[in-house]
């Protein structure tokens, strides 16, 4: 569906993706990496909206640039607003449907229908600058999805969604994913991502840095530095078993039940724990991540990258 043969993309001195080569099936895919790390150049790359410096870029088995013919199979959400304040969302999607070949009257019809999936039947026919941004951005799916692709590319979709919204929207991609299409999910928020249950490609610093499943993902994360809050029962003698257990970790106490671990692995605080419950009387209520994100995910890649932590110590 998608490859990528040592790709990439110059801005002048400036590195918009560096190296990347990949070969994607039909299938979920979440794009993963902090705000700037090259997520939307590479979706440039593949839509044929931008030009490779070096390397080559297939969508569908051929080059994309300047054959638009192929975005006929290709739904694009960007990340960037829509501006259109006289516009309704029907007279815009319907004239974004036109743009893929179809006809006035078939175009409004699939506009209202694509639309109706993203809930926004009730005001089609108002301005967008009326809109709020969550509605906005349900409009972005809407013309996204209309001329009925094979191919969804979402561009930070979740931006401005309530929780409402957010849930609405996780449900629609995985059913998109049920119905035998496929997705690339552009985000720097892992747990939205996740969501949707894709193969991760994770990108830092205009390079691909590792790809797999959510278990490999979590794995990492595991073993990455991490802060976790423990709720127990007991969290005075916690404080004490673990800091005698884990003499690498920082174990602070917050409340009655409540204590603070950061550690350079956070796999080998639940091994401990596990043992303590095992052993003591202490009975643990909850176990969280203050920072279960990007940041110390893409810390762990780059030591790896940089040859200061092996591979094996991920797995």
């Amino acid at each position: 569906m998608i490859e990528l043969q040592q790709v990439t993309k110059l801005y002048g001195t400036v590195i918009g993706v560096n190296e990347i080569s990949l070969s994607l099936e039909p299938g979920t895919y979440g794009l993963l990496g902090p705000n700037g790390s090259g997520k939307t150049t590479l979706i440039n790359l593949i839509l044929g909206q931008l030009k490779p410096t070096m390397g080559s870029v297939r969508l569908f088995g051929e080059n994309p640039w300047r054959r638009s013919r192929l975005l006929r199979n290709v739904g694009h959400c960007p990340a960037l607003e829509i501006s259109y304040p006289r516009v309704t969302s029907l007279q815009w999607v319907t004239y974004m449907v036109q743009m893929h070949g179809f006809g006035f009257s078939e175009a409004q019809l699939r506009a209202k229908t694509a639309l109706d999936k993203v809930k926004l039947t009730h005001v089609m026919n108002r301005p967008m600058v009326e809109y709020s941004l969550g509605m906005r951005q349900r409009a972005k799916l809407a013309q996204a999805i209309a001329h009925d692709p094979q191919l969804l590319i979402l561009d930070e979709p979740f931006n401005g969604l309530d929780p409402v919204g957010r849930f609405e929207m996780t449900e629609f991609l995985r059913e998109w994913g049920r119905e035998g299409k496929s997705l690339v999910l552009a985000s720097h928020i892992l747990h939205e991502v996740e969501a949707v249950n894709p193969s991760f490609l994770l990108i830092y610093g205009s390079r691909l840095m590792a790809s797999g499943s959510p278990e490999e993902v979590r794995r990492i994360l595991a073993n990455s530095p991490n802060t976790l809050v423990i709720r127990s029962s007991d969290s005075r003698k916690l404080v004490s078993l673990l800091s005698a257990e884990c003499p690498l970790a920082s174990v602070r106490f917050r409340s009655d039940d409540e204590i603070e671990v950061e550690t350079e692995s956070a796999s080998e605080v639940c091994q401990t724990l596990t043992r303590i419950v095992s052993d003591q009387k202490i009975s643990i209520h909850e176990v969280t991540s203050t920072d279960e994100s990007l940041k110390a995910l893409f810390s762990t890649l780059m030591r790896i990258h940089r040859g200061e932590m092996q591979k094996g110590a991920i797995n």
